[in-house]
């Protein structure tokens, strides 16, 4: 180890292990060698700014988490939207935007035949949100939660299956 920079010096003894353990979280050797940089040059950072953490190592550890963590969020993210980006494009049409508004509000009628709690369990499993995670939401057993969707579902089948009939 050099004493004229002490931050090369926990790089190179820190950023192998710490690339193979960011690399289990991001599955991508490219990306964790990514991350393990920018969490070193925020370290860079905290340094320059007279900001020392108690243990660097730890605090480098940490920040590296963090950021692998924030990155599949965003990749994760931008997955989920992807599609929603390429609908927008091809509805350049206005009476495409009139159809779509048209039945948005269809199915908003139809909702708002339910009780609020059934709807609000409908519009969770809309977005994909799973039974047990909706059953403690709605203040449920996982099996009441069940059990409220699929009547809340079969009162509503009629009337969308009849809005389908109509498009």
């Amino acid at each position: 180890m050099s004493e004229t920079d002490p931050l090369a010096d926990l790089y190179a003894e820190q950023s192998p292990g710490l690339t193979r353990w960011i690399t289990t979280i991001t599955r991508d050797p490219a990306a964790a060698e990514d991350v393990v940089q920018e969490a070193f040059l925020r370290l860079a950072r905290e340094l320059a700014a007279g900001r020392e953490p108690d243990h660097r190592a730890a605090w480098v550890a940490q920040v590296a988490r963090n950021l692998a963590i924030s990155r599949a969020r965003r990749t994760g993210t931008a997955t989920r939207m992807a599609p929603r980006l390429a609908e927008r494009a091809t509805e350049d049409d206005p009476a495409v935007s009139v159809i779509a508004a048209e039945r948005a509000e269809a199915v908003h009628r139809v909702l708002a035949t339910l009780r609020p709690v059934e709807r609000r369990a409908v519009l969770l499993a809309a977005e994909g949100v799973g039974g047990p995670e909706i059953a403690l939401l709605i203040g449920r057993t996982h099996l009441a939660t069940r059990a409220l969707l699929c009547r809340a579902r079969r009162r509503m089948r009629p009337a969308l299956a009849e809005l389908a009939e109509t498009a």
